[in-house]
């Protein structure tokens, strides 16, 4: 005769999953969030994208647009517009609750699961890997100022010490993962805020508002600079198709027009107001050395300061790019645990960092490649977008998980043809009217201005509504 006890350890164990709390390294990979460990609030994602994009790297490109010849004023717009696709960001945001899996995952509805694995090593690992090392050789710069200033000679033994220590400490955030991050993230932004207030003084009490260049751009040329300008300011939030990894562990019934506006307005706001920080202050100093010219107009006893929060801010941006970086090795198909994918990853960037600074101008190619990775970030964030207003939100996380041929989301042969030829056929048109480090014959035909951006979302988005409704009937 069977027992009638109850077992109430197992019970116990079932009941019980494991907590996302910040003092535990999170379990999940790109495995799906059961409901049951579903927890927090929209609003946690504002300080998480603020703290992102308060950040040394939002001041210089501010400041590179007044460079590139546009008046403070024109600068300014061109900030606000470039910026407001971080609405497209939230909008991918809330695909992580709908789905209760990461954007690496998610992916696989809109390229199936073999040709998501294409689309996670090259538009997620490989990109990822090289801004983390862009990122971390911004705050190293930084951090050596900070170490002359310190009294200590900053040859290469220690700048290797001083980069390992700013990657460990990325790392070590990428590691504990989510709960970590919600966690700490708000108070980085409450003290970067407050440093960049003062930056904020110091800057304003120098421009000039009325700042126009010697010689002003008109006619084409102004359009080329303005379109040109958007597009580079469009290159960071357009750069996030990842924001689900932040968004995966909210309840299921979580509002989507919260997650969309704590998402957007938290990246929004600080982006918008460094980088017109950026400007105003290259009509005041010479913005093409920002580190070294803002010190020449901020307090002295604030440098310090200065240098450690530009340390900080890179540090936060660098740990949502390792945390995503390390989802996407797992999705390409490799079968380890994230805390393991984010350690090579880190180990990746910071041997990428250290022979870019110290040996070659290796960062310096890998910078000029990035200016036209927008052809790529830009067709993909359309067709995702897409699929999600087409799908209406409707996500199957378990059946996201499931790789085998047998998957709903393998499609023909592992790809969804959709999608393929819509991102394709989207970067194609993007490559033909580029004006980065080559010139498309569209460009070309413009006179210079630059229309990869739209045209490659919008046939990637448009294909991808002629080709992709099928496909998302069958699988939604």
């Amino acid at each position: 005769m069977a027992s009638t006890i109850p077992d109430h350890g197992a019970a116990r164990a079932e009941v019980t999953p494991p907590v996302d709390r910040p003092g535990r390294i999170e379990a999940h990979g790109i495995d799906h969030i059961p409901d049951s460990e579903r927890h927090g609030h929209p609003r946690e994602l504002f300080s998480v994208w603020a703290a992102a994009n308060v950040n040394y790297l939002s001041l210089v490109i501010g400041g590179a647009l007044v460079l590139m010849g546009l008046s403070l004023w024109q600068a300014v717009g061109v900030i606000v517009v470039g910026n407001l696709f971080w609405v497209l960001t939230g909008l991918l945001a809330t695909s992580g609750p709908a789905a209760g899996a990461p954007s690496e995952v998610i992916t696989r509805a809109l390229y199936g699961v073999i040709g998501n694995r294409v689309n996670n090593a090259i538009g997620g690992w490989l990109v990822s890997v090289c801004y983390f090392a862009l990122n971390l050789a911004a705050a190293a710069t930084a951090a050596f100022a900070l170490v002359e200033k310190a009294g200590i000679t900053a040859n290469v033994p220690v700048k290797v010490v001083v980069i390992v220590v700013i990657a460990a400490l990325t790392l070590a955030i990428s590691v504990y993962g989510h709960a970590l991050i919600i966690k700490l993230y708000l108070p980085i932004t409450l003290a970067l805020a407050g440093a960049f207030t003062v930056v904020a003084l110091a800057v304003l009490r120098h421009a000039d508002f009325s700042y126009t260049p010697g010689e002003p751009v008109t006619g084409v040329q102004l359009w080329a600079l303005l379109v040109a300008g958007t597009t580079m300011i469009a290159s960071g939030p357009l750069s996030y198709t990842t924001s689900a990894d932040f968004s995966r562990y909210l309840p299921r019934t979580a509002s989507k027009k919260a997650i969309i506006g704590w998402t957007a307005l938290g990246a929004f706001v600080p982006s918008v107001i460094v980088c017109s920080l950026g400007a105003f202050a290259a009509t005041a100093v010479d913005m093409t050395d920002p580190q070294n010219a803002l010190q020449e107009i901020l307090p002295g006893w604030f440098v310090p300061v200065f240098l450690l929060a530009l340390v900080l801010g890179t540090i936060s941006i660098n740990a949502l790019t390792a945390y995503s970086a390390g989802l996407a090795l797992q999705a390409v198909g490799l079968r380890i645990r994230r805390t393991v994918s984010v350690l090579f990853d880190g180990a990746v960037a910071v041997a990428l960092t250290l022979y870019g600074l110290l040996v070659s101008n290796f960062l310096d190619t890998v910078s000029n490649a990035l200016q036209v990775i927008v052809v790529l970030s830009g067709p993909l964030m359309a067709v995702y977008a897409t699929d999600i207003l087409l799908r209406r939100n409707r996500y199957d996380g378990g059946a996201l998980s499931d790789e085998s041929p047998g998957s709903p989301f393998w499609f023909t042969g592992g790809v969804n043809r959709a999608g393929a030829l819509a991102l394709i056929t989207g970067v194609a048109a993007a490559a033909l009217c580029a004006n980065t480090l080559y010139t498309g014959p569209v460009a070309s035909a413009l006179g210079g201005v630059d229309l990869s951006l739209p045209v490659g979302m919008a046939v990637a988005s448009g294909l991808y509504v002629l080709l992709g409704r099928r496909s998302v009937a069958a699988t939604g």
